[in-house]
């Protein structure tokens, strides 16, 4: 239970014994005698406690009610119900993630929480992501187990608007078994009164020291994953960032991705010169390197090279340069994350003017490393719906099929349990069985272009 309680602290420490892990975080200066009394506590060893510390369990409690603590409450939440649940019950929630995880190895005697280290790995559970073992205590008919998970949803839900997560820095991401984000309420951060709570102990370890993990400041080490999965667990999951310059498709798109977890930033009718202004600001932004993925949704007139915004008489502003102010040269906070572009232009006649160069890209390219494994064109997914602009002309209110259909998918919890690649897919049909019965120049064409490296899922409690 203490190496499972552990974790976090040390995640480069998986596999390691629990003297190994306290020797550790004693020398890395993360293990005060508070928190060896909170471990303790957790564990119900209130003798060691009274014994080893010189502290007795109502001091513990009375701590822990009022200051920070060493211990993410979601391990404590795991913990709790590992104790409450019977050898037989595990033997059942094993058999009913078979369908979830079918490659995960079922030992007889697993514990509940080897069975959670083990959906961790998968992404399949995560501090943000318990619906997959609520719905395997609703099947094993554990209502009190589901209540424990929904108070600590709700009270996670609660003070996430006055708390920060906690973030591991990118050399603790490229680990294998590491949780990378610890959204609920207690960030594990130490107070300096957690001192005093010693009471004269005669254990000696290194002075409480507060517990530091954040993205590395240049945002220029890819995070690596262990399986072919990107991660997609931070709290947003990232910038959604939209331009409707013909506004009719902001509020479903804002809806829909605000559902997602994204942080939605809606722009309307833009002009040429507001929308290269708006792209360079968003590229800018230092909270990319916080979120795990970006999406950037363009809705205009256009052709197949350029999108006009509301200057009609310009020749328009090349879709190409939009692409290139969030490649990781540009944007080093978003490199070997997904870039997920979605343009529905309404294509006018070609005699518009040729394009033209704009603002090249002010890039940070300083910041990057010189050994950068990931090309900087890489994890962008591109999808570009065209349809002739007489399409708007008849109905200049009805939203774009495209991005209706896109919405409907994304919308859906059975569909977003495919990759987003399947969710083109199925968009492609439901474009192409539209374009049966409309008319041959009102008929929808749909172009994916991508440079993924690996799949990506959305999660799927959202929405």
């Amino acid at each position: 239970m203490m190496v499972f309680l552990c974790r976090d602290l040390a995640p480069d420490l998986a596999n390691a014994d629990l003297k190994e892990i306290l020797l550790a975080l004693n020398e890395r200066e993360k293990l005060t005698p508070v928190g060896l009394s909170e471990l303790l506590y957790r564990v119900k060893r209130f003798d060691l406690l009274r014994r080893i510390l010189n502290t007795e369990k109502a001091t513990v409690e009375a701590h822990l009610a009022r200051s920070f603590r060493l211990i993410p409450d979601y391990r404590v939440l795991m913990v709790e119900i590992n104790e409450n649940l019977e050898k037989d019950e595990v033997g059942s929630l094993g058999f009913l993630l078979r369908d979830y995880a079918p490659r995960m190895k079922m030992a007889k005697d697993k514990s509940f929480l080897a069975l959670i280290i083990d959906l961790e790995k998968l992404n399949l559970v995560a501090p943000n992501q318990l619906d997959l073992i609520e719905n395997c205590f609703r099947s094993i008919h554990r209502i009190d187990l589901i209540r424990k998970i929904q108070t600590y949803k709700h009270k996670a839900s609660v003070s996430s608007v006055h708390c920060q997560p906690v973030y591991v820095n990118a050399h603790q991401a490229s680990l294998p078994n590491v949780n990378l984000i610890e959204p609920p309420y207690h960030s594990g951060i130490q107070d300096e009164s957690m001192k005093k709570l010693q009471n004269g102990s005669s254990l000696t370890l290194a002075a409480a020291e507060p517990l530091h993990m954040s993205i590395e400041e240049s945002g220029s080490v890819p995070h690596k994953m262990s399986d072919d999965s990107y991660r997609m667990q931070s709290q947003p999951l990232g910038i959604c960032l939209i331009i409707d310059c013909i506004g009719n498709d902001t509020d479903v798109l804002e809806e829909t991705f605000r559902g997602l977890g994204y942080d939605v930033h809606c722009h309307r009718y833009l002009n040429m010169s507001s929308m290269n202004q708006t792209l360079l600001e968003v590229a800018r932004w230092q909270k990319h390197k916080y979120c795990d993925s970006f999406v950037c949704i363009l809705v205009s007139r256009g052709n197949s090279r350029s999108i006009f915004c509301t200057d009609h008489t310009f020749s328009g502003f090349p879709l190409e340069q939009i692409k290139k102010y969030f490649t990781a040269d540009s944007c080093p906070g978003l490199l070997g994350k997904p870039k997920l572009f979605f343009i529905q232009s309404y294509v006018v006649p070609e005699n518009e003017q040729e394009c033209t160069c704009l603002l090249e890209v002010d890039g940070n390219a300083d910041n990057i490393r010189a050994k950068v494994t990931i090309p900087h064109t890489a994890d962008i997914f591109w999808s570009h719906c065209k349809v002739d602009v007489s399409t708007l002309e008849q109905s200049p209110t009805s939203p774009s099929k495209y991005l209706r259909c896109l919405a409907e998918l994304l919308r859906n919890p059975y569909k977003r349990k495919l990759c987003i690649l399947s969710i083109h897919m199925e968009l492609n049909k439901k474009v192409y069985d539209g374009n049966v019965t409309a008319d041959p120049n009102q008929q929808y064409s749909l172009l994916l272009q991508h440079t993924l490296r690996k799949k990506l899922f959305f999660p799927l409690d959202c929405c």
